[in-house]
This record gives C-alpha cells, sequence and structure tokens, in this order.
C-alpha cells in the first residue's frame, strides 16, 4: 500500500542529515481552487505553478506547533508550544513539487527572527489562538501590524483515512519540500519529511476572513476543501540555494 511505502521511506530518511524536527498538531487545511493568472504575478519566475487537473489551489493551514527540537536534542524544544496559520499555494522547480509561501502569521519570537531569516519566510507578528470546546475546534489569527484578520471554527468528521496518491487529497497534503526567495531575488529550497497524513474531513464555519486581501483574492462566499489531522513529526533539512 502506499502509505505503508511512504513510512518506510520516512524512517529511511530519518537516518540521513535532517537538522531539525518539528511537531504539528490540530492541523486543518482549507484549499480553494484559483486561476493561474491571479497567482503568477506573485511566484517567482523561476517557479512554475502546481496544478491539479489543470487547477491551481490556494491554501489557508492553521495548526498547532508542538515543538521544535534540533538533532539531537530530542526532548529541549527551542520554543514553547504555538499556533501558526500560513496562505500557500504549491509550485514545481525542474519538476520537483513543493509548496510557497505567501504569508506565514505567528506569535512566536524564534520564528519571527530566527527562522524568518533562515528560511527566508515571509513570517508577520500575529496574535493566533486555537481553542478545542467539545467536539469543535476554534481558531483566530489577527496581525499584529495590518489589519488582517481570520476567525472560524471546525469539527473533524469520524472517518480517518490515508489519502491516494492520485486523489486530489494527497495532492494538497503530501509535500514534502518548500521554496523561498530572498530580497534579490535568490532562489531557495527545503527538504522535509514526515509519515503519511492521517486525514478526516472536516465540517467548517469560516467568518472574516482578510488574509486574502494583500495579494488582491477575492474568494468570499466559495467553500473550500477541508481536511483535519491530529498531526505528525516532522523532520526539516537545512535551506539550499538554488539560483
Amino acid at each position: 500500500m502506499e502509505w505503508i511505502k511512504r513510512n518506510e521511506q520516512f524512517e529511511y530518511l530519518a537516518s540521513k542529515a535532517w537538522i531539525m524536527k518539528q511537531g504539528w498538531e490540530n492541523v486543518l487545511f482549507l484549499h480553494w481552487p484559483i486561476s493561474t493568472e491571479y497567482l503568477r504575478p506573485l511566484i517567482p519566475d523561476a517557479l512554475e505553478i502546481d496544478t491539479y487537473g489543470g487547477q491551481a489551489w490556494l491554501g489557508i493551514i492553521v495548526f498547532e506547533m508542538e515543538g521544535i527540537y534540533p538533532r539531537g536534542f530530542s526532548r529541549l524544544s527551542l520554543t514553547p508550544r504555538f499556533s501558526e496559520i500560513n496562505v500557500r499555494t504549491y509550485v514545481t522547480y525542474k519538476g520537483e513539487p513543493g509548496i510557497y509561501f505567501l504569508s506565514i502569521d505567528v506569535n512566536n519570537w524564534a520564528s519571527l527572527h530566527i527562522a524568518k531569516r533562515w528560511y527566508r519566510l515571509p513570517y508577520h507578528p500575529s496574535k493566533v489562538s486555537i481553542q478545542k470546546e467539545g467536539d469543535s475546534i476554534h481558531f483566530e489569527g489577527v496581525r499584529k501590524k495590518e489589519p488582517l484578520y481570520i476567525k472560524g471554527s471546525y469539527s473533524p468528521k469520524n472517518e480517518i483515512f490515508f489519502s491516494r496518491a492520485d486523489s486530489l487529497d494527497y495532492w494538497l497534503t503530501e509535500r514534502y519540500r518548500l521554496y523561498s526567495t530572498d530580497i534579490f531575488s535568490n532562489l531557495y529550497t527545503a527538504s522535509i519529511d514526515h509519515p503519511p497524513w492521517i486525514l478526516q474531513k472536516a465540517d467548517v464555519t469560516l467568518g472574516k476572513n482578510t488574509l486574502f486581501s494583500p495579494f488582491n483574492f477575492n474568494l468570499a462566499g466559495n467553500t473550500p476543501v477541508a481536511h483535519y489531522s491530529s498531526g505528525v513529526q516532522t523532520n526539516f533539512w537545512n535551506i539550499k540555494k538554488l539560483t
């Protein structure tokens, strides 16, 4: 089965030269189809916009960072638990699929002052909260220096599944590389690895969302494709310059 092969690959790669582990928990994936024409001005020229069935996708991912552990310090996290909300899309570079982040909202010193410069990622200081109430999980993000805001809640459905390799579920969630750029338009990449996502569909109530406003996307009224996962443990490799 595909997920068995993927898990075996993760166990093999876990012995290689990763530099840190991260624990991601209570992960909500929200995705909307979007025209490549709207995305193209935001994506570096060296990257191709990845599509599924001819359609590009825009995602909002909400999750809790359980901890960040440098290699050799498996019980010593660099940070306390914190929450993150990121806006991302999907790209390829010379055929290698990956994630390209448009924004990352956190309230965490290490991310804002170390990871932002190290991985060249678009972090923003924000107040982000995730709270469980009964069978529902509520989330809210308020950016501190801009009038940008998101609020919503969701309830995972009962069925638990692994995505098929040819499915949209797999295409949206199983991504093992990120791409980023610096102020000089140099292109970078970093590899990520983890066991396959154990997924559930989710019922989502999304309130006001202005995280797309800086990019002039108007997806109000469009229902997102929603997935939930209780989480994974991830390995991160160091960043590498491509161009």
